[in-house]
């Protein structure tokens, strides 16, 4: 019987572990970020985020609207979502009042996303050229710049980047990235650089 109630013990334990291994650090510091302004907004209303109701939920989204990007009300909702989840009650996010007061300030204010600039060939120039004047680790920089300018790599993908993931073939390079802001779960993808 004590071995049973050992094992249950350390499945328990692992299960927790695993549990809060299936959101990174960010994401939940975001979840609490985004609940914490919510909560603080219920407050100053007298209206209860915990549990909350769509109808609340609506009223802080038009509110939230009038300075906020239509994506960060999206994540908004999420973050909601998932601390009610976490405190074991239901919020349905897809009620009607929540998703027609979505489209009507969609219609508004629109959803168009911001996107930040590529480096142009002629900065990537430049960025070489201020790196030739280096003394230290040159080469090495320059082999960053370059391949994560060809392969489109993140920032953290570059970082990451062992020498095992690394082959080069006869048509360039094949690079494994192991895990990515796009793959949270560590899958893998392997791109293609060629020569």
């Amino acid at each position: 019987m004590n071995n049973l109630v050992t094992d249950l013990k350390n499945l328990e334990l692992e299960t927790l572990k695993n549990l809060r291994n299936s959101k990174s650090l960010n994401t939940l510091r975001a979840y609490q970020s985004d609940y914490k302004d919510f909560s603080a907004f219920c407050i100053k209303n007298g209206l209860a985020s915990m549990p909350t109701e769509p109808k609340i939920l609506s009223i802080y989204l038009t509110h939230l609207s009038k300075s906020s990007k239509f994506s960060t009300l999206r994540r908004r909702i999420a973050s909601i979502s998932v601390i009610h989840k976490i405190k074991g009650h239901y919020l349905d996010t897809k009620h009607p009042i929540i998703m027609e007061n979505l489209h009507g300030i969609k219609r508004t204010l629109g959803s168009k996303q911001k996107s930040k600039k590529p480096i142009l060939i002629n900065d990537l120039k430049l960025i070489i050229k201020a790196l030739d004047e280096e003394k230290k680790e040159k080469l090495r920089n320059r082999a960053l710049i370059l391949v994560g300018f060809a392969g489109g790599f993140r920032r953290s993908e570059l970082v990451n980047l062992e020498n095992d993931d690394i082959e080069f073939v006869d048509e360039g390079v094949k690079i494994l990235i192991k895990r990515s802001k796009t793959d949270q779960s560590g899958e893998g993808i392997i791109k293609g650089i060629p020569y």
